[in-house]
């Protein structure tokens, strides 16, 4: 049944590199969503791509001695590579260097000019250059980018402008009337509160200053500024025109959501919308801001080794199972981790086990017991209400937490399904019903109850994790795998056959593993060597004003515990003399036991930005030396008090 159209995209991923693994959070997620909504009898376009112009491109071009176009060429195909390896199922991957797109943009452009949206003037500002953006000397956060905290340049150009204050009414209205366009509502108090009702200044979108941009084509001395290039992309990829547009934009458009990063909301709320405006056409329905996905508790970089590229992961662990865990591990509304020691945990006590092992053992003993036939569930008890209520029950709530992009929990609801699986398992013991002839019929029901279970599963896992679902189908010899078969428990055809039993996730061997992640970390750092250019000798040197904004204090660790899956961390509720306890989460565990840290006082940074690492809001870091080979020793300074600043 065809319930309408669904447009669905994610932001477009910028060009300067290969994307880490936190970037790939977003594809991943919207391909989920994206599959869930065609299961459901919606009519999907999923777009993504890729983000090409721009002065930072320019100059790493320059760097490597090749022109911008070969640079954002072979970085697209890295990026387009990594979305089909991860079996996302974009319908288009658009790039902003494709010809139609380029066309398109300058004919925006003009429109906008012609009607008085667009005027020349004369620029004047601090620039930022990775993040392309001008920012006023009011707006900056200790003298650098208020967005990535990098120093910011002056620059004075001339320049085109939009007129962001001449919709500001309009949009504010818009917001208003329209409560979940932008969601979740902590980003929309965000949006109104710290850039909208202070007042929108006219956004620059042009530069003279570099030359790899789109031509405005009826003044070729500027190339059109990133963002206007940049978020169009979601009306060109489907066929505007402002001379006519497609029969495909007219289906398509507007779009019912833009899944973006926390990072990138601004754009996708404010100048996004009022350029929509500007031309006349219909707003998107909704922007949903993800969280970002964190590294444990270090910084990547490929000096140290610890850079996590989705490719390597697919290596060691698989592709459903890195799928998996980028979607169980972001919460809701603050950042995600992802360790190599959490994902080992999580690959070994859901996958294989819970899910794994649940399969495999009702397979093999329906094949055991019965031959591999599906038996009738005639034989009823009241324990079979429980499970067949809660299958049900979850295809219910995962559409209710889909619906608010709560996709963590909504594998963890699918998941709890699981364990009531096999809790139904130790409760009715099959094994202990094959003894006696006279419960024959009673062990071909609860066998039923456990494979048809088994179906909604893999109908429910289908979006997150499809290699495996088609591998739960293949073993349950089903062809019923549609999600309208989920509206009541039963669908399985009885006297049909099962496949054979053959086990979805192998247990990793931590060890091994680690071996593995091992030498592929070495081979990372020998490949960053390489690319390192000659330093001078000595210590690169910085100026009393960079170390005055780290803040250390003085902290005494009033309790200490381990953190639950994180085998380097130890949880510190630490007294910084502020009078609120301040929790910090330390890979020390190798080294050191709580009873070893209570009762001593350290050194804590205490303006460090609070991280989220394995489900512990970590504020602040503790002082530690590197004392030979594998040896950590923490600072104590036992005879300081609380809340003495360090200078």
């Amino acid at each position: 049944m065809n319930k309408g159209k669904y447009y669905i995209t994610t932001a477009i991923a910028y060009t300067s590199r290969k994307p880490h693994i936190g970037n790939t959070y977003e594809i991943v997620m919207t391909d989920a969503l994206a599959r869930y909504k065609r299961m459901q009898g919606y009519d999907v376009f999923f777009q993504t791509g890729t983000d090409e112009h721009g002065q930072k491109i320019e100059e790493i071009a320059k760097a490597a001695g090749i022109t911008p176009k070969e640079h954002v060429d072979k970085v697209a195909g890295e990026i387009k590579e990594i979305c089909d390896l991860l079996n996302t199922t974009y319908d288009k991957f658009i790039r902003t260097t494709d010809p139609d797109h380029e066309k398109v943009i300058q004919k925006i452009f003009k429109k906008l000019y012609d009607q008085g949206d667009i005027y020349k003037g004369h620029y004047e500002g601090l620039y930022c250059t990775p993040c392309e953006s001008f920012w006023t000397e009011s707006q900056l956060v200790d003298g650098k980018c208020p967005d990535c905290g990098r120093e910011v340049k002056p620059a004075q150009e001339e320049a085109y402008f939009l007129k962001l204050s001449k919709y500001q009414k309009q949009l504010e209205a818009y917001i208003e009337e329209n409560e979940n366009f932008i969601y979740p509502e902590s980003r929309k108090k965000e949006m109104i509160n710290n850039f909208i009702k202070p007042g929108l200044q006219d956004l620059c979108v042009s530069r003279t200053s570099f030359k790899w941009g789109i031509p405005v084509d009826f003044d070729p001395d500027h190339v059109v500024y990133v963002w206007l290039d940049a978020l169009s992309n979601y009306i060109t990829g489907i066929g505007y025109d402002p001379d006519g547009s497609s029969d495909m934009y007219k289906k398509y458009w507007p779009a019912d959501v833009h899944i973006i990063g926390k990072d990138i909301v601004r754009f996708h709320t404010i100048y996004w919308p009022i350029m929509l405006m500007a031309l006349g056409e219909p707003l998107p329905k909704q922007v949903f801001g993800h969280p970002w996905l964190l590294f444990g508790a270090d910084k990547m970089s490929k000096s140290r080794g610890n850079v996590i590229y989705a490719d390597d992961l697919v290596k060691l662990f698989g592709v459903d199972a890195v799928r998996y865990y980028l979607l169980s591990e972001m919460p809701y509304t603050s950042d995600g981790s992802i360790t190599y020691e959490t994902m080992i945990e999580r690959y070994n006590s859901d996958l294989a086990n819970t899910l794994g092992n649940l399969v495999n053992r009702t397979i093999a003993m329906t094949n055991k017991y019965f031959d591999g036939k599906v038996m009738s569930n005639d034989a009823y008890e009241p324990l079979d209400d429980e499970l067949k209520n809660l299958a049900v029950e979850t295809v219910k709530k995962v559409d209710e937490l889909f619906a608010e992009y709560r996709v963590s929990d909504t594998l963890e609801a699918i998941f709890n399904l699981a364990k009531r699986c096999n809790k139904y398992i130790d409760e009715t013991m099959p094994w202990a019903l094959a003894k006696d002839e006279a419960k024959k019929d009673r062990l071909g029901a609860v066998l039923y109850n456990l494979l048809e279970s088994i179906r909604f599963l893999a109908v429910l896992l289908t979006p997150f994790i499809p290699e495996t679902a088609e591998k739960i189908f293949a073993q349950l010899n089903t062809e019923i795998k549609d999600y309208d078969s989920l509206s009541e428990f039963g669908a399985l055809k009885v006297g049909g056959t099962v496949g054979k039993a053959e086990p979805l996730f192998g247990r990793i061997d931590a060890k091994e593993m680690f071996e593995k992640i091992e030498e592929m970390q070495k081979a990372q750092m020998a490949e960053a060597k390489k690319e390192e250019k000659p330093e001078i000798e000595g210590l690169a040197q910085i100026g009393i004003e960079d170390f005055a904004k780290v803040e250390l204090r003085v902290a005494e660790i009033k309790d200490c515990e381990p953190i639950k899956k994180a085998k380097k961390l130890l949880k510190l509720t630490l007294d910084d003399g502020t009078g609120t306890p301040r929790i910090v989460a330390s890979g020390i565990a190798k080294w050191y036991k709580p009873e070893d840290l209570i009762g001593h006082k350290v050194v804590v940074v205490a303006n460090l930005k609070p991280a989220v690492l394995c489900g512990v809001e970590s504020n602040g870091m503790i002082l530690a030396g590197d004392c030979g080979e594998d040896d950590v020793k923490v600072i104590f300074v036992d005879g300081m008090p609380a809340g003495a600043r360090i200078r």
